[in-house]
């Protein structure tokens, strides 16, 4: 029987504490998985950015607007291939307020030029098109809501006053799936010239944001740069940047949180290192008599160092292995579908990366066996006479 076998078999002397210990680091692994995925799927949207996909906002902040008439300056600019623009609605369903999704204005003949990862049927988006009031919404928030097409849907902004006799009444008229991560599936988007006829005259030709395509990704700095210049002299200025850039700074306003939560997740790990530790150092001193035993029988100091440490890592591993599996039910399947239908403005994609896993895996056993340093250093300084003579 070789030493790895006989250090899993002493975890079965005391069933009930060794079942409460490895339940311990499954519920320590799910926790970290839990709250890794949230960082990375809060992130990945920076991370998969196009790299030929670039946003220019007003230079002030991102919630003041930017003349229409820019967006024609922007497309001239040499690079820049195609230009869209948006305007964010706020809008949310009054018979479902709790549900949480993006409201977006955009122009039509050119939002889906910019944003290939969105696609919608050849004839919903004719549809769409021709219906001033018309719709296309993503496939996760229609599945939630029930949706169809040629539904009526009401909406109330809380940008955009609208008079109760005259609501923000729309149609689903197409509904678009995502074939990349760098887009949610939970995007509601209607004619913008149906937002800019509505608005107040002081309120009218205004873009939130535009976003340009450009031909070559590695010219998308010099671009941006050269588009700003193009407004230096105007009232309004604009700051440009890559996509990838953007959504980062964007997050950059969440980076405490971010923090927050993976300090957590460490802390989490070095509880379940304490339990652990706790665990095998009852277990040594338990059998301190059979050590005595296994060192006047000739075995050395380091074998049963080795013992006490493989029977840490194999509690380590059996709870990692639970606690990875386990995971892809509980947190991707379970929890991830709920954050991807209710909250994909946020989590658009709430995945457990392999990465994600493959280090909880490698924290379950890097950690078990540090949890066991000091019970298995004690073990080495018994002395035998003494051993021999302590029975619990």
């Amino acid at each position: 029987m070789n030493t790895l076998v006989l250090s899993a078999r002493n975890l079965s002397r005391n069933r009930f504490r060794t079942g409460l210990t490895v339940l311990g680091v499954v519920v320590a692994m799910l926790a970290f998985l839990a709250l890794r995925t949230v960082i990375y799927s809060w992130t990945v949207a920076a991370e998969v950015a196009p790299k030929d996909r670039l946003v220019t906002r007003n230079k002030v902040t991102f919630i003041m607007p930017l003349p229409k008439h820019y967006v024609e300056r922007v497309k001239q600019t040499p690079g820049v291939k195609a230009t869209t623009f948006a305007n964010w609605f706020g809008g949310r369903d009054p018979n479902n307020e709790r549900e949480m999704f993006s409201t977006l204005a955009v122009d039509t003949n050119t939002i889906f030029e910019v944003y290939t990862e969105m696609k919608v049927p050849e004839e919903q988006l004719a549809t769409w098109k021709q219906d001033r009031t018309g719709a296309i919404v993503g496939d996760v928030i229609a599945k939630k809501m029930g949706w169809k097409l040629g539904d009526k849907v009401t909406l109330i902004s809380g940008i955009y006053f609208a008079p109760p006799d005259s609501p923000w009444t729309f149609t689903i008229r197409g509904i678009y799936a995502a074939t990349a991560r760098s887009v949610d599936r939970s995007t509601f988007m209607f004619h913008w010239n149906y937002l800019n006829d509505r608005v107040p005259e002081i309120a009218r030709d205004q873009a939130g944001w535009l976003i340009s395509r450009v031909t070559d990704p590695s010219q998308t700095a010099n671009i941006s740069q050269a588009i700003d210049r193009m407004f230096d002299d105007r009232d309004i200025q604009t700051a440009s940047q890559d996509e990838r850039s953007f959504n980062a700074s964007f997050l950059a306003s969440f980076s405490a949180v971010l923090k927050a939560i993976d300090i957590v997740s460490i802390v989490i790990l070095c509880i379940m290192m304490l339990v652990l530790g706790n665990t095998i150092a009852m277990g040594v001193r338990e059998r301190t008599n059979e050590y005595g035993v296994l060192r006047a029988l000739g075995f050395s100091r380091n074998y049963l160092a080795t013992l006490v440490v493989g029977e840490s890592v194999s509690a380590g591993i059996v709870g990692g292995v639970a606690g990875v599996a386990l995971a892809y039910p509980l947190i991707e399947n379970g929890i991830g579908r709920w954050l991807e239908e209710n909250m994909g403005m946020y989590f658009p994609f709430f995945r457990i990366a392999p990465g994600t896993a493959l280090l909880a895996l490698a924290f379950a056993v890097t950690l078990s066996a540090v949890a066991a340093l000091i019970p298995a250093w004690r073990v080495t300084q018994l002395d035998v006479i003494d051993a021999l003579r302590r029975v619990e």
